[in-house]
Order: structure tokens, then sequence, then C-alpha cells
């Protein structure tokens, strides 16, 4: 019969504590980012090479469950405020992003800019980079004269020395071919 010393065992729990926390580590770093809520997301210009795509409405899980309170919240009051005719924000959000679309349709209104555009509740987000700083300026005036946008807030890079004024998301071979395709 093999005794386990009283040193064996707190080293098998300590092991095993080990090993639960190291899978629970790699589960969530190789969950995947998701779009969750299915909210417009699309490339509009793509003139400024080497800019970073920006993390737009992609969360991980527990993203998705930080988002959804807030989310529910914000959808509700704002019909309940009787700032929406709709009950709710985000029943907005798919006509914007074709308004949007539509207004840049068949012209580059932002040359030397590659610009990407996430629509949630009635707010308008563009990151990318531009060339130009004076064409920052036109972008947020350019949104904001849409239907039904409540705010429209730009977040583009200048220096493409600088890091991006935006949360980045990292390309997967597979996803590289999607982000080309979401214009």
């Amino acid at each position: 019969m093999i005794r386990s010393s009283p040193c064996g065992a707190s080293a098998r729990a300590l092991l095993f504590a080990f090993l639960v926390a190291a899978s629970t580590c790699l589960a969530q770093a190789g969950e995947a980012l998701q779009n969750w809520f299915d909210d417009p997301f699309f490339q509009i210009s793509a003139d400024v090479p080497m800019c970073p795509l920006p993390a737009g409405p992609f969360v991980d899980e527990a993203g998705r469950r930080t988002q959804a309170h807030r989310r529910a919240e914000k959808g509700t009051t704002c019909w309940l405020a009787k700032e929406c005719e709709r009950p709710n924000a985000y029943a907005y959000d798919q006509d914007i992003a074709a308004a949007f679309r539509a207004a840049v349709r068949g012209h580059n209104p932002f040359p030397g800019t590659s610009l990407w555009v996430t629509v949630q509740g009635r707010v308008i987000y563009i990151e990318g980079c531009a060339r130009d700083v004076s064409m920052v300026a036109q972008i947020e005036p350019f949104a904001r004269a849409l239907p039904h946008v409540q705010q429209a807030i730009a977040a583009v890079r200048t220096d493409p020395r600088m890091r991006p004024p935006y949360k980045t998301r990292p390309i997967g071979p597979d996803e590289s071919a999607a982000a080309e395709t979401q214009r």
C-alpha cells in the first residue's frame, strides 16, 4: 500500500488549482470575439495602408454580459424619455447604417482616410486613420446630419507613429477576407 505524505497531498491540490486556473485562462484567451448584438459595422474608405482594424462591436462573452444591461437600459430609456419614436434606441441602427452607406456610395467624401463605422443605439462611431488632420473635422458633422443620429464620435489617428485612439481587433486568417467584404 502506498501512503501519501501531507506534502504530496498539498502538492496535488496546488497542482489541481493551477491546472483549473490555467485552463480557464486558456479558454478565455482563445474565446472568439463576436458581434453579439448584430450592430452595423462596415468600412467606408481604405486609402491609408496599415491602418489598424477597430474592435468595433466585436467583444467576448464577458463583454456581451457587460453590454447587455447597459443596452437594455439605454434602449428603453430613450423611448420612455420620449426621445425616440421607436421602443428601443437600437431599433434605429440598421436604418442609420443604410443612410450612411447611401451617403458615401459612389464617392469617397473622406479621401486620404481608412475609416470604419459602427452604429450602436443611435450613436455613430467612426474609427480609423487619416493622412490630413483637416479631414477629421469633417467626419462628425457629416455623420450627425444623417436621420435619427443622436451623436457622432470620430476617433481617428493622423500620425502613423502613434497608437490608434480606439480599441483594435486582431485579424485572424479567416477574418481578413471578411473585413474586406464589409465595405
